[in-house]
């Protein structure tokens, strides 16, 4: 009977902390957008975010850089949604609705995945939503700040795929992919495109959609050359290059029209 009550008061315990850890993350989800649209500044928002993540510091210093390139892309996705809060305006919208419950739903369900798809699920949004503010907060801004954000975005979410992975010398790999990020914003930035959606606040770059892409295909390439080895052949690859190619260039040559561009 005390070894059944003892259980019980563990699985009372667990409910309950899992009950307070979701009522935190909700808090911290609608409190940084919520926060950033009062105050009319990002700075509040960022603190909040830097704040929440008192753990990548609170280890010895030996370990705190390698902290900090483990959490890039969680960080990467909470300041995005500050910094696209701030863009949308001081007043609420139905882009600040969708940035509160997106991020909630990212602290809640998908950032504490660890399947190889969530993976890679993870690191597209960061792809997405980093170049989208890396965009539009560098628009008015000297090209080098968005080489720079975009090489960081491209290591942080190669980074982010490849340590799961088996291959452990994944250093080379990771700056190649911060380098063609760069390399790819700073082709973007001569004609930076933003799509509109009327009155709703919403606002994607163009490069932020190209670079997405990109990382799609250059994962599924890259597994699929582990997965076949030696006897890995381009037809393996195929369908997708060819997809992403097309839509990249649908994208480029038909959704490029001046009137979008800022």
């Amino acid at each position: 009977m005390y070894m059944a009550d003892y259980v019980l008061v563990r699985k009372s315990r667990n409910i309950a902390s899992n009950m307070v850890h979701i009522f935190l993350n909700i808090l911290l989800g609608v409190g940084a957008v919520l926060i950033t649209v009062l105050s009319a500044s990002p700075v509040l928002g960022l603190l909040l975010i830097l704040v929440s993540k008192w753990r990548v510091f609170a280890v010895r210093g030996r370990y705190i850089w390698l902290n900090i390139k483990s959490n890039l892309v969680d960080t990467i996705v909470g300041v995005s949604v500050v910094l696209l809060t701030y863009f949308a305006g001081g007043t609420f919208m139905m882009v600040d609705v969708l940035l509160a419950v997106f991020y909630c739903v990212w602290l809640i369900v998908i950032k504490p995945m660890s399947s190889e798809r969530a993976t890679l699920a993870q690191s597209l949004i960061a792809v997405f939503l980093g170049m989208s503010a890396a965009a539009i907060m560098a628009a008015n801004l000297d090209t080098i700040v968005m080489v720079l954000l975009a090489f960081m975005i491209g290591y942080a979410a190669s980074r982010h795929v490849l340590v799961q992975s088996s291959d452990k010398n994944y250093t080379l790999t990771t700056l190649v992919s911060g380098l063609v990020f760069a390399e790819v914003a700073w082709l973007c930035q001569t004609w930076a495109i933003i799509y509109t959606f009327g009155n709703t606040g919403i606002r994607v770059p163009q490069v932020a959609i190209i670079l997405t892409i990109f990382a799609f295909v250059y994962n599924y390439a890259r597994q699929a050359m582990i997965r076949y080895q030696d006897d890995f052949r381009f037809k393996h690859i195929l369908g997708p290059v060819v997809f992403g190619a097309i839509l990249v260039g649908v994208i480029v040559l038909w959704f490029s029209n001046p009137i979008f561009n800022i």
